[in-house]
Parts: C-alpha cells; sequence; structure tokens
C-alpha cells in the first residue's frame, strides 16, 4: 500500500483538527478545551504516523483507543453534566467517525504489514 493514501487516516485527522479547532467556536465548559484540545492533537499525530508507516497495525488500535476516549471524554471531564451540549455532541460524533474509521483500516494495515514482511 502506497504513503499518505489511505482515506481511512485522512478521515481520523480531519476529525481530529474539527475537534481541536471546534474549540475555539463552542462554549468552553469543564474540561472540555484541554481535552478536545490534547486529543484532536494526538488524533492529527496518529493520522499522520498512520499515513507515513500503512503497515503499523498497532497505530489504528491506538486511533481507534483515541476514538474511544474521545466519546467517554464529556463525562471524564464533566463537560456534559454542565450543559454544555455542543462540545459534548461534536466529542461524541468525531470519537465515533474515528473509531469506525480505525475498525476500517485495521485489515489494509494487516495486509500492508504482511506484504511489507513477505517483500
Amino acid at each position: 500500500m502506497k504513503k499518505w493514501t489511505r482515506w481511512e487516516d485522512w478521515v481520523a485527522i480531519a476529525a481530529g483538527l474539527a475537534v481541536a479547532l471546534s474549540t475555539m467556536f463552542l462554549t468552553p465548559m469543564g474540561a472540555s478545551v484541554s481535552i478536545m484540545v490534547v486529543l484532536g492533537a494526538l488524533l492529527v499525530v496518529s493520522g499522520i504516523v498512520n499515513l507515513a508507516w500503512p503497515g503499523m497495525v498497532a497505530m489504528e488500535y491506538v486511533q481507534g483507543g483515541l476514538g474511544i476516549l474521545l466519546i467517554i471524554s464529556p463525562w471524564v471531564g464533566r463537560y456534559v453534566e454542565t450543559g454544555a451540549f455542543g462540545p459534548a455532541w461534536m466529542s461524541w460524533i468525531c470519537g465515533a467517525i474515528v473509531v469506525i474509521v480505525a475498525a476500517l483500516a485495521i485489515r489494509p494495515a494487516m495486509r500492508a504489514h504482511h506484504d511489507a514482511i513477505t517483500h
């Protein structure tokens, strides 16, 4: 598999950017800003790593884990309890998108890893 071509990783990068940059427009509550910026930045970094080295299967799991953390972050950061539904919905939607695309990217990453080992 060629580097920089997997759409799943580009979607994860876009979701990470959306989460991190949305903190400039959404009403901050609780720890929403710090959690969303950190998880968004980590998603961007993991997406870039996945694009640069498409056979790193473990990074797909890391990316999926970051998506799960994003989904639970409104409760952990207590910004859903304060009525900040904008940041909560952004976290839930982008987290779900990341989990889905990470799951879709595991099999191609395994194939790329296998191809790199056998060739």
